[in-house]
């Protein structure tokens, strides 16, 4: 098991911009060179190169969603052997921090720290951990490098999304009083019987499924995860129990659906009655790759991306990456 771990600091995560100056400094006095707080793409990528080179084999990511996603995305693409990842302790420091709600370390700051110094003397770290597939974002005949993440999704989440980035909320409000906005004003467009329709009338795209060809059809929603469990026992996804986890958990939905806000309340829930599970307006299982056809961007914890010239990306499950567990 690895003796030593290195901690990648993001100084820019909402709970890291008020960071207690001592745990900082103990950070830095405790981690002396394994201690790095890249504030860009290019010092990211150094970083986890100087890392491989030294067999780092456990990385202390301290961060938000975004974090995580990118320290995935330059390990992806790095010297480190995809089959051969660091293990990663997430210390979660961002907006939402759905990723850790799932595979979170369980501590923050020096405790932290202190804890993961006491199981790597003892030669124990590694012992505790859960292990997860990250959603592989790439784009079919383009040079353009994959992204890595947890959740992604497009149509009717693409939407609130992009509600959500709007400057009036985005630069007017923080963090928990942009996402009430974002649903206020979601809640105005879904009562308001033009936009209403618009929203109903979904997005024409084509999913294709483990190689299938593609569905072509207006989709009221997408989603996909590669975690086994999101915040406040939210879980929209289901799959027979005979089916084999094939590393992505996926949700569809038709334009249209029927009993729409009866659907959603249940899935908010984590319940997926024998209704929704028969009904042909919802569709939900495991894949290990999606194709993704439409004009529409797709959103990776937060980030959109475009679809590209191509208007065409693939979601693939990727490397099994192990999260230590305090």
């Amino acid at each position: 098991m690895p003796e030593r771990f290195a901690l990648i600091h993001n100084p820019r995560s909402r709970r890291n911009l008020k960071a207690d100056r001592q745990y900082l400094e103990t950070a830095r006095t405790m981690l002396g060179p394994l201690f790095h707080a890249p504030e860009t793409a290019v010092a990211l990528r150094a970083t986890i190169e100087e890392l491989a080179r030294q067999n780092v084999e456990c990385l202390v990511v301290d961060g938000g969603d975004g974090t995580v996603g990118k320290v995935l995305s330059v390990l992806y693409a790095s010297s480190y052997p995809n089959h051969k990842l660091p293990m990663i302790a997430l210390l979660p420091s961002g907006n939402t921090n759905l990723i850790a709600a799932d595979v979170g370390f369980g501590k923050r700051g020096g405790e932290a720290l202190e804890h993961l110094q006491s199981l790597a003397r003892a030669h124990r770290l590694g012992e505790n951990i859960k292990q997860r597939q990250p959603l592989v974002v790439s784009w079919p005949g383009q040079k353009r490098a994959p992204e890595l993440g947890f959740f992604g999704g497009a149509g009717a989440f693409t939407k609130g999304i992009e509600i959500a980035h709007r400057p009036d909320i985005l630069n007017t409000y923080a963090h928990d009083a942009a996402v009430l906005a974002t649903l206020m004003v979601t809640a105005r467009q879904l009562f308001s019987p033009k936009l209403r329709q618009q929203w109903l009338n979904g997005t024409p795209a084509g999913l294709g499924l483990d190689g299938q060809p593609a569905d072509v059809r207006n989709r009221f929603l997408f989603l996909c995860t590669g975690l086994h469990k999101l915040s406040h026992k939210i879980w929209p996804f289901w799959r027979p129990s005979w089916e084999v986890d094939k590393g992505i958990s996926y949700l569809d939905i038709d334009a249209h659906p029927e009993r729409l806000l009866l659907a959603v309340w249940n899935l908010m829930r984590g319940k997926a009655p024998s209704w929704i599970q028969q009904s042909a307006s919802y569709r939900s299982g495991t894949a290990a790759r999606i194709r993704l056809r439409s004009e529409q961007s797709f959103v990776l914890d937060g980030e959109v991306l475009e679809t590209g010239p191509e208007q065409c990306l693939d979601i693939t499950a990727g490397p099994v990456v192990s999260f230590l567990q305090a």
